[in-house]
C-alpha cells in the first residue's frame, strides 16, 4: 500500500535529576559534596533512507520516545545519557511542525539526518553548589524536559519528469513503455490509484525518473474524482509532460482543464519546462493540434505508446530540456 501522508508524535528524553550526596571515605574528616549531574535525554533523530517508499509504518505507530537520561549518582557521577531514537524516512519525505506549519526539514538526500527534538539536560548534582561560604550543600536541581512534537510527515516523490493528463490519457501505458515499471492499466478512468515511479535509460549512462500521476478532473481541487491530493509529487519535478488523448473530442478543453487544475493547486507549476504529448495516435487519422497561443512554448510530439511510435524521439526531447535546465 503507498502511503504518502502521516502525523506522529515525538518526545526527547528528559534530563535525569543531580545527586545529593557527600564523600564518605576513612581518615577523611571532611569530605564535602559529591553529587554528580544528571546525564542528558536522549534525542529524537530522523533520517532519510533510500530503500523506504512509503509512509505506511506510521499509520500503525505514532508515538516516539527517546530514553530518559540516568540520575547523577555519589563520587561525582554523572549519570548516563539516554539513548537516541532514531526514526527513518523515504527519501523527499517533508517534516512539519504540526503546531507552526513550519517545514522542520525537507530530507531529500539518503543520509541525511536531522534531530527533530532535542533532549532535556541533566540537572545538577550539589557538587556544583559547593563555595568557600557554602560547603555543605544540601540542594540540586531536576533534569529539564525533553522536547515534544507534533510532526506531520508528507512524502513527495522525487522524479525528474512528471505525467499529468486526465483519466486514460495513456500515461500508464507510457510508463510500461519507456520503463521496467509495471503500472496497472485498464480502459477505464481512475486506473491509477497511487503514483507509480519508474527510471528511463536512454542510452548508455543517459537516464531519468518518471512520476505517473493519477488523472485528474476538472473540479479536482474541491475534491472530485481522486482530488488533487498526489499533485505534491511533481512538485519537485523538472519537468511536466502533459499526456492529451488524440482521440477526444474536445483537446483543447481538456488541456484548459488540466492547466486549470494545476494552477488550483500551485500556480508555480505553471512555471515549469512543459512538453505537450499528443497519445493514441493509433486511434484517429487526423486531429487538431493545439496552437502556440495556447500552449505558449511548450515542446510538443506525436506517440502511440501502443505501436511504439515516437517513443525513442520523446525520451531524446525530454533529456534535451533535461539537460538544458
Amino acid at each position: 500500500m503507498f502511503i504518502d501522508s502521516a502525523q506522529i508524535t515525538v518526545k526527547a528524553g528528559d534530563g535525569g535529576d543531580g545527586c545529593v550526596a557527600f564523600r564518605r571515605e576513612k581518615y577523611v574528616p571532611k569530605g564535602g559534596p559529591s553529587g554528580g549531574d544528571g546525564g542528558k535525554g536522549g534525542n529524537v533523530i530522523v533520517i532519510a533512507d533510500r530503500f523506504l517508499h512509503t509512509l505506511m509504518d506510521f499509520r500503525y505507530r505514532r508515538f516516539y520516545k527517546a530514553q530518559r537520561g540516568a540520575n547523577g549518582q555519589g563520587a561525582n557521577k554523572t549519570g548516563k545519557s539516554g539513548e537516541n531514537t532514531v526514526i527513518r524516512l523515504p527519501v523527499g519525505t517533508v517534516v512539519r511542525d504540526k503546531e507552526t506549519n513550519m517545514v522542520v526539514v525537507d530530507l531529500i538526500e539518503d543520509g541525511q539526518q536531522y534531530i527533530v527534538a532535542r533532549g532535556g539536560k541533566g540537572g545538577f548534582g550539589n557538587a556544583r553548589f559547593a563555595k568557600p561560604t557554602h560547603q555543605a550543600p544540601r540542594e540540586a536541581t531536576e533534569g529539564r524536559e525533553g522536547e515534544e512534537k507534533i510532526l506531520d510527515l508528507e512524502l513527495k516523490l522525487l522524479a525528474d519528469v512528471g505525467l499529468v493528463g486526465l483519466p486514460n490519457a495513456g500515461k500508464s501505458t507510457l510508463l510500461s513503455r519507456i520503463s521496467a515499471a509495471t503500472p496497472k492499466i485498464a480502459a477505464y478512468p481512475f486506473t491509477t490509484l497511487v503514483p507509480n515511479l519508474g527510471i528511463v535509460r536512454v542510452e548508455e549512462g543517459k537516464s531519468f525518473t518518471v512520476a505517473d500521476i493519477p488523472g485528474l478532473i476538472e473540479g479536482a481541487h474541491d475534491g472530485k474524482g481522486l482530488g488533487i491530493q498526489f499533485l505534491r509529487h511533481i512538485e519537485r519535478t523538472r519537468v511536466l509532460a502533459v499526456l492529451l488523448d488524440a482521440s477526444s473530442q474536445d483537446i483543447e478543453r481538456d488541456y484548459q482543464v488540466l492547466v486549470s487544475e494545476l494552477e488550483s493547486y500551485n500556480i508555480r507549476l505553471l512555471d515549469k519546462s512543459k512538453i505537450i504529448v499528443y497519445t493514441k495516435c493509433d486511434l484517429v487519422d487526423h486531429f487538431d493540434k493545439l496552437s502556440k497561443s495556447v500552449t505558449g512554448e511548450a515542446e510538443t510530439i506525436t506517440i502511440s505508446s501502443v505501436r511504439g511510435d515516437h517513443l525513442k524521439q520523446l525520451l531524446s526531447l525530454i533529456w534535451d530540456i533535461l539537460e538544458s535546465e
